[in-house]
């Protein structure tokens, strides 16, 4: 087997996904990327990155998608943008499909990343990116001196409107409960906060605004009060849903479908390696996803290499 003939498949087409495909290529691996249908991750929907090291400026994240994409290429890197629809990973040559077409790999990573979940409401869609946001990390900066609501109850909604009260002169926390599903330390630092006020039996019938947010319609359950609140930004935080459906039954999952990894990339498939959002559930960063799309190519680029020196009666598929 020669190294020209080790193919490596990548699923995803993040900063994960997109790192992996320069480490990969440019280590002279046959690299094929299933990108998907809405390639380029959860950045596509951010509109300036401001914290990625090496733009000073700042960088739009369709813009740094697209760069990575093309380094991605220049090493070589062949492009499918269309889903994954299944997999086999029962042999030593294993199989990602795209409908009716297979792609063949020695090596599989992993990095279909994880979406937000989110309201569901049109006007919440139309204005993501200009003021509504799933990540306060990436763009609590750009709020800095404004009024902004955050929707949640868990320890995520209230870590998040934690961390804008550092930029926003008033954080409403909107929930729909009367209580949340926090801990008891994270209400207590909550509710002591000046700058947060917590709205209960709540939620958000509209995000207001036609370029940019410009406030929310909310309706009471208790009080059958609905009323307009004028402010700058909206930051959901009711969770995230790694994208792991296809892989149920060949890798492990914990019990909110976030692949467990072993040994930083490994799965429990000999040759499945992971990287980004897909098992990573506490960082969710651009950077810390890249750093760990280079791991998880260093790593099968590593298992090829001891692939490629074994016998060729080992490397059958009855032996694997």
């Amino acid at each position: 087997m020669s190294e020209q003939n080790l193919r490596v498949l990548i699923i995803g087409g993040g900063p994960a996904a997109l790192t992996a495909a320069i480490y990969a290529s440019r280590a002279n691996l046959d690299t094929t990327v299933i990108a998907g249908y809405q390639s380029g991750g959860q950045l596509m929907l951010t509109s300036e990155v401001e914290n990625f090291p090496g733009f000073p400026e700042g960088i739009m994240g369709p813009e740094l998608m697209d760069g990575m994409r093309r380094q991605a290429e220049r090493f070589g890197s062949k492009f499918i943008d269309a889903d994954a629809t299944r997999v086999d990973f029962s042999a030593r040559v294993k199989k990602v499909y795209v409908d009716d077409d297979v792609y063949e790999g020695e090596a599989v990573i992993v990095a279909t990343g994880a979406s937000a979940m989110w309201l569901g409401l049109p006007s919440e869609e139309k204005l993501r990116g200009r003021g509504v946001s799933s990540c306060a990390t990436c763009d609590g900066f750009f709020f800095r001196g404004k009024e902004i609501a955050v929707v949640g109850g868990g320890d995520s909604a209230l870590e998040e409107a934690l961390f804008l009260t550092k930029f926003a002169t008033k954080v409403t926390l909107i929930h729909r409960r009367d209580k949340f599903r926090a801990s008891k330390i994270m209400q207590d630092r909550a509710a002591r906060n000046p700058k947060i006020e917590i709205v209960g039996d709540t939620v958000i019938e509209e995000v207001l605004g036609e370029n940019k947010v410009e406030g929310i319609r909310v309706h009471n359950f208790k009080t059958a009060e609905t009323k307009e609140i004028a402010l700058d930004g909206v930051f959901v935080a009711i969770g995230h849903r790694p994208n792991t459906d296809i892989f149920t039954g060949w890798l492990e999952m914990n019990e909110k479908g976030y692949l467990v990894v072993t040994n930083e990339t490994e799965t429990n498939v000999k040759g499945v390696f992971v990287a980004g959002d897909v098992y990573d559930y506490r960082y969710r960063q651009a950077v810390t996803a890249a750093a760990s799309g280079c791991k998880a190519a260093l790593d099968a680029e590593h298992y090829l290499e001891a692939l490629a020196g074994e016998p060729a009666e080992i490397l059958t598929a009855q032996n694997w």
